[in-house]
């Protein structure tokens, strides 16, 4: 995870080099663990939009918790995610994600995050099924990378790896469900902006295009 990404003026997350947005669906709450300095030990839930990219998923709230406005988590990142349908209570996807640790600090200083996403309004028959199989696609594609760090005992693996996984053929294919107001972006969103990231580390986001 990252705290806090770059956003444009209209709330849509800055890009990485490469990345695609898939979709954007309002109407969402959500709820995370171990946010620094939110009070409350740590755990925080407020109301938002979240993006679905082939790097990552972005929740933006509607307004900012004290020093909280946005939460990146990327594809690689995500571990233990669950869709849940409580009988009383509204639709959800559940799980975990890996913080993304600066280069010049200690693994050991971050925790993993439990987040929840809840669907308030409307249905997820659009997202749900979209999110899983690019998941499932990103691990796909990036299995090799992952288990190449893993056998040279790299502690860091790239989050910016997932960009190479294929999306153009799952969104023209995804299952619109009328009751989900999830908007699929047909058109990448902000492509009049030349302005790119090149990296998920801090010293190194001088770097624009």
């Amino acid at each position: 995870m990252a705290l806090n990404p770059q956003l444009f003026p209209n709330g849509m997350p800055v890009p990485f080099v490469s990345e695609m947005f898939v979709l954007a669906r309002d109407g969402v709450e959500f709820d995370i663990d171990k946010i620094p300095a939110s009070g409350h030990g740590g755990h925080l839930k407020t109301k938002g939009i979240v993006y679905l990219s082939n790097i990552r998923m972005v929740f933006v709230a509607k307004s900012p918790v004290g020093h909280f406005t946005a939460f990146d988590m990327p594809l690689l990142y995500v571990s233990g995610e669950k869709f849940n349908q409580p009988i009383f209570h509204c639709n959800n996807l559940s799980g975990h994600v890996e913080p993304v640790v600066p280069n010049d600090q200690h693994r050991a200083l971050y925790s993993t995050h439990s987040f929840k996403i809840i669907f308030k309004e409307g249905g997820c028959g659009t997202f749900i099924p979209l999110f899983f199989n690019l998941i499932a696609s990103v691990r796909q594609y990036n299995q090799h990378y992952t288990m190449q760090a893993q056998a040279q005992a790299q502690s860091y693996v790239d989050p910016l790896q997932a960009a190479q996984t294929p999306v153009d053929e799952m969104m023209r294919h995804a299952y619109v469900d009328p009751n989900d107001p999830t908007k699929i972006f047909l058109q990448q969103p902000n492509s009049d902006s030349q302005l790119r990231r090149r990296t998920y580390q801090p010293q190194a986001d001088g770097g624009h295009v």
